[in-house]
């Protein structure tokens, strides 16, 4: 599946917690539905080619928007290990400020 990146896009964090800083080398996404489902605590997420997500995970989960600006190689960048496809999820370089949506 092809994940195009809006330089100018919402970028979210899903959490069983709630707090209103995102520690540095936390995983965001501008895919909402992604996030929602790793808010869950999942042991197994995958998706299919038209991004139709399944998980396991049982949790109570909150969704965040990363609530500043974010610049790609410099405030985060590509997850080294992530076994999905590019542009999926990133890893923060600093703490961010996070907004509580849902």
């Amino acid at each position: 599946m092809k994940i195009e990146i809006q330089s100018n896009g919402v970028w979210y964090h899903g959490s069983n917690k709630i707090f209103t800083e995102l520690r540095a080398n936390s995983t965001i996404t501008q895919w909402k539905e992604l996030a929602e489902a790793f808010s869950h605590q999942p042991g197994r997420l995958s998706y299919d080619d038209e991004g139709v997500i399944s998980h396991n995970g049982t949790e109570k989960g909150y969704l965040y928007i990363i609530d500043e600006p974010v610049t790609v190689g410099v405030d985060i960048y590509q997850h080294p290990e992530t076994t999905m496809d590019v542009n999926a999820e990133f890893l923060t370089k600093r703490p961010l400020k996070v907004k509580l949506l849902q």
